[in-house]
């Protein structure tokens, strides 16, 4: 993996599309360069390799003196399947391999790295192979796997100096130890000569280094997660090239290229108890501790108690030493990186140390802020107050916390939050200040302020109180808010109310506190809205309110319901005063119905009666008349047959006005009066009429009666009118104390509810009438699909039922 900055990320990406663009090209225009068996021509026969003598890349036997390594037989089979020619130069370093390419002395350079620098000089192939970089030290026994993220900051890594692996580890490990090795060797030696704790080297390098007896104690304890990608460099003439190198390259097989790398590169590293060296050592290890040993059981075995003592003391003295140090690291690492602005201020007001947070707060540098009066910052700061500060705070170990302001380097006031502390440190003395930038603190407190008194303003502007009720968890509700409108309204103090435990209910009429107990009670418990209407305790005597809270969840349990409460005694009052008049003309308007149907019985019986008996008395006379007529007269005779049918269709006439101001069918109950009324709707419509009506049913009182026989006679003459129906059904049916009367037809129906009362006075009467009756009224229709009218009727259970 190779890390670079974005600048030199761009510069890649733009040559590489330059690049691409180039090949693209050049095999577009000049198909000459690949000959029909897809092998190079031209000028590209023969290549001048250039090779830094590096092993296990490049090198040159001893014994047979030949070019070889991992490189040298990568180019040799590259250059098999092209087939070109080559010719090796061999360079001591890559300097001088990059001073012979502008001679113009080299044509292609295998296993170089594509860097911004290598790029003024090179074209680069693809990567061929990745060569990771190994952590390298002296085993333990526990075989333990090191890894950089654990490693303690203690710990000393040797690396290559001004190799890619040493700016990688400063950008992404800077706080481990890092020391600088002119070359591979020298950093394996630093860790034999425990100069160091670790080594860092690639692969391929460490793989040629672990053959030596030198360092057959060492062995690979980790990995670093950093890999050299190494490519086939090309002269910038031959743009054409490194396409056809990738090309090549790709169709290698991956056996070859893994050959080639475990025998160059990977080769098994030989394991500690193969070599010798480690043998020989051990053994005079071995007896060198035996020898040791009895000396010193010889010498020391009077005091092997108390030496053993000492040294586990010492040990326990080292351990904590060593993690002292290690807290004393992180400590000074969290406070130089802390968000919090700290200062050490001495006895005399001069900062003596102040962490990146206080540098970035107020705008000082490091050289700047050391030994800086604390009245530069704070100049408000006395040398009188820096003395009482100081004192107050080295008298007592608790800190002290308030809000400032700081001038910052550019000269602008910073509104800071500080803690101070006292903190002795060895024999110095240090006032400790943490300062936090509190710029959005007052941003929000201000708009809070502002909010609360524009609520505030906006509570005491509504003609009503406005209250607020929060519940946590399980705990009863409690009055957090009330407008000073409680006062005037309800003659409450707030603050009386505000966290008293029955709170609003203390002003509820002792007649309405049940409803208002079962309203709250389901609030409560379902967390739902507040709805409630009654009357209230007021100021002023009793008043009738209206209260509304919507209620809030705000998670946990915790609920808020935000309301207000509204004198509605005014509009009240005027309810109750409609009520009462409604319910004097409803009185009235029964008054006169009963009155008029009264009147009509009796007109009825004085036209049956009356007109009835003087009607017979005037046929009779014809009849005698006409029996004292002598034969002959025709004249006289057809008279008198004109006169007696007169009389005989005034007798019809008196007849249909009796039963028309009341019929005398209701004497035989409600079940004949409706079957009767049906059989004269379906002789004087054609419309068919069905009716079903109970055999037994209880007897009614005569305005119960009447009123349900008038409610049929609008109800037939509305469907007469507008129905257009061609079925009729009437239904009457007794049960659980009403009494029902239902009137169905099949016409072509309408909405009730877009239904104008003051086009339809026939609903309005027979709605009026079942309201007298102390009854309920429903329509069912819908446009198309006909009409349905039930009156249901309140009947007395001890009536007696008659056949």
């Amino acid at each position: 993996m190779i890390l670079t900055t974005p600048s030199e990320e761009r510069i890649i990406a733009v040559f590489l599309f330059v690049r691409h663009a180039v090949v693209l090209i050049a095999l577009l225009l000049v198909p000459a360069f690949v000959c029909a068996n897809g092998e190079s021509a031209g000028k590209h026969d023969h290549w001048r390799v250039g090779i830094v003598l590096e092993p296990p890349y490049a090198g040159i036997n001893p014994q047979t003196r030949a070019l070889e390594g991992a490189d040298v037989e990568l180019v040799k089979l590259v250059a098999e399947r092209w087939p070109v020619s080559i010719t090796w130069r061999t360079y001591p370093s890559r300097a001088e391999l990059d001073a012979a390419l502008l001679r113009g002395d080299v044509d292609i350079a295998p296993g170089l790295q594509q860097t911004p620098s290598a790029l003024r000089f090179w074209l680069f192939s693809e990567p061929y192979l990745r060569v990771p970089h190994k952590i390298v030290g002296l085993p333990d026994a526990s075989g333990r796997i090191v890894d950089l993220e654990t490693l303690p900051l203690s710990s000393r890594l040797a690396l290559p100096a001004g190799g890619g692996v040493m700016s990688f580890m400063e950008r992404n490990y800077p706080e481990l130890w890092r020391v600088a090795a002119g070359t591979e060797r020298m950093a394996l030696l630093a860790v034999m000569r425990r100069d160091a704790d670790y080594a860092i080297i690639d692969e391929a390098r460490l793989a040629t280094l672990l053959k030596e007896p030198e360092f057959s104690p060492l062995a690979v304890v980790g990995d670093v997660g950093y890999t050299h990608l190494l490519r086939i460099a090309v002269r910038k003439d031959w743009p054409e090239l490194p396409p056809l190198l990738d090309a090549r390259l790709q169709s290698l097989p991956s056996a070859r290229l893994d050959n080639i790398a475990e025998r160059w590169l990977r080769p098994g590293h030989p394991p500690v108890t193969d070599s010798p060296l480690f043998w020989r050592r051990l053994c005079y290890g071995l007896f060198a501790l035996a020898f040791g040993a009895g000396i010193m059981a010889l010498r020391q075995r009077r005091g092997r108690l108390a030496l053993e003592s000492r040294l586990l003391a010492e040990r326990q003295e080292g351990r904590e030493r060593e993690v002292a140090e290690e807290s004393l690291r992180l400590a000074q690492y969290s406070i130089d990186n802390s968000t919090v602005g700290i200062l050490w201020v001495n006895w005399e007001g001069c900062i003596r140390y102040a962490n990146r947070a206080v540098h970035q707060m107020l705008g000082y540098d490091g050289r700047q802020m050391r030994n800086l009066p604390l009245a530069a910052l704070e100049p408000d700061l006395t040398p009188a107050r820096w003395l009482a500060r100081w004192n107050a705070l080295r008298g007592h170990a608790t800190e002290q916390y308030g809000e400032s302001r700081c001038r910052k380097a550019d000269g602008h006031w910073l509104p800071v939050g500080v803690h101070q502390g006292f903190l002795r440190f060895g024999r110095e003395e240090y006032l400790v200040v943490y300062l936090s930038d509190i710029t959005e603190r007052l941003r929000a407190r201000a708009e809070l302020e502002e909010s609360e008194a524009r609520f505030k303003s906006i509570a005491a502007n509504v003609p009503g109180m406005v209250f607020r009720l929060e519940r946590n968890h399980e705990a009863q509700p409690r009055l957090a808010f009330v407008s000073d409108a409680s006062q005037a309204l309800l003659g409450v103090a707030p603050s009386a109310m505000i966290g008293a435990e029955d709170g609003i209910r203390r002003a509820v009429h002792p007649d309405d506190r049940a409803s208002f107990d079962a309203a709250w009670r389901r609030a409560a418990d379902e967390a739902a809205d507040l709805d409630w209407q009654g009357r209230m305790d007021g100021a002023d005597g009793t008043v009738w309110a209206d209260i509304k809270a919507r209620a809030r969840h705000l998670g946990n349990g915790h609920v808020i319901w935000d309301g207000i409460l509204w004198d509605m005694s005014a509009s009240k009052r005027s309810e109750i005063e409609l009520a009462e008049s409604r319910g004097l003309l409803r009185r009235l308007s029964a008054h006169l119905e009963s009155v008029r149907e009264e009147e009509k019985a009796r007109i009825a019986r004085e036209v049956h009666d009356e007109l009835g008996q003087i009607l017979t008395v005037l046929r009779l006379e014809m009849s005698m008349c006409e029996l004292s007529l002598k034969p002959g007269k025709h004249g006289l005779t057809e008279r008198f047959a004109v006169m007696k049918k007169l009389i005989e269709q005034t007798f019809l006439i008196v007849r249909d006005v009796a039963s028309a101001l009341r019929p005398p069918v209701l004497d035989a109950g409600i079940g004949s009066a409706i079957a009767w009324q049906a059989r004269r709707f379906e002789g004087r419509s054609g419309i068919p009429c069905y009716v079903t009506v109970p055999e037994t049913l209880a007897s009614l009182p005569d305005a119960h009666a009447i009123g349900l026989f008038r409610i049929l006679q609008e109800a037939l003459t509305n469907v007469l009118r507008h129905a257009q129906a061609s079925m009729v059904s009437i239904g009457l049916r007794s049960e659980r104390g009403r009494l029902t009367l239902s009137i169905a037809d099949d016409g072509k129906g309408f909405d009730p509810e877009a239904h104008s009362p003051e086009r339809s006075f026939g609903l309005v009467g027979i709605r009026e009438r079942v309201l007298l009756l102390g009854g309920s009224l429903s329509i069912e229709s819908q446009p198309g699909q006909g009409t349905v009218l039930s009156v249901s009727i309140p009947v007395e259970e001890d009536m007696k039922e008659t056949g």
